[in-house]
């Protein structure tokens, strides 16, 4: 494997890094490259793309680095750099913390358990003794006297009483509407249709003997014109 050592400013995060760093990740980063140095190198494409070490990228950004040691792969497709990035992050979480053997390694290290990225605490609790581990188990949630009267006075000074429950006038249930007997239905009245009859021919006036003209008037001259 070749290292090759390159700016950070030439380098880059992929557009979707599935692994998310959080504050406290990248104070232990730091605090891991202060005591050892950088370890492991970033593997980077041609381009500078960052396809491992997003969190270890940000960490020597923030220590103001302006160097690091890179791993270089060269001839990765589009579709290779996605598969690498994606392996990369899952493989590591198949695996699992063997306790004893870390029980092991505390053991050895003479009781120098500053350690980046593990809780002091804990470390020394795996290095005591049965009976000075129940000694601090048992002490958890204890206060000496002289703390636990300004706390009392101080959950009293804030003790808001319960204000009085209040009454609420209740509104009258309401009652049905009084139900009002309708008046009884007249019957409709029938209509008598009464059957068309034959229609009757006028008879004709009886001839009085005297000769009928029709007249009209001229709408022109108005001269009365009988036919």
């Amino acid at each position: 494997m070749n290292i090759t050592v390159k700016k950070l400013a030439e380098l880059h995060k992929p557009t979707h890094n599935i692994r998310r760093h959080s504050d406290k990740q990248i104070t232990e980063y730091i605090r891991s490259i202060e005591m050892f140095g950088q370890v492991k190198p970033l593997v980077v494409a041609e381009d500078g793309e960052i396809i491992a070490g997003n969190g270890l990228y940000e960490a020597l950004l923030r220590m103001g680095r302006e160097t690091c040691d890179c791993y270089v792969m060269v001839g990765l497709t589009d579709v290779q750099k996605k598969k690498l990035m994606m392996a990369d992050n899952k493989v590591y979480e198949l695996g699992f913390t063997d306790v004893d053997a870390i029980e092991e390694l505390v053991k050895e290290l003479d009781g120098d358990v500053d350690v980046p990225g593990w809780d002091a605490d804990l470390l020394e609790m795996l290095n005591s003794t049965t009976d000075e581990a129940d000694e601090v188990i048992g002490s958890y949630g204890d206060f000496p006297e002289n703390e636990i009267a300004p706390i009392n006075r101080h959950q009293a000074e804030e003790h808001v009483p319960y204000a009085e429950t209040p009454t609420y006038s209740v509104a009258p249930a309401p009652q049905p509407a009084p139900t009002v007997s309708a008046a009884p239905q007249q019957p409709s009245p029938v209509l008598e249709m009464s059957t068309p009859s034959e229609p009757q021919t006028a008879a004709p006036e009886a001839d009085s003997g005297v000769e009928q003209h029709r007249c009209i008037r001229c709408p022109k001259c108005g001269e009365l014109i009988c036919l």
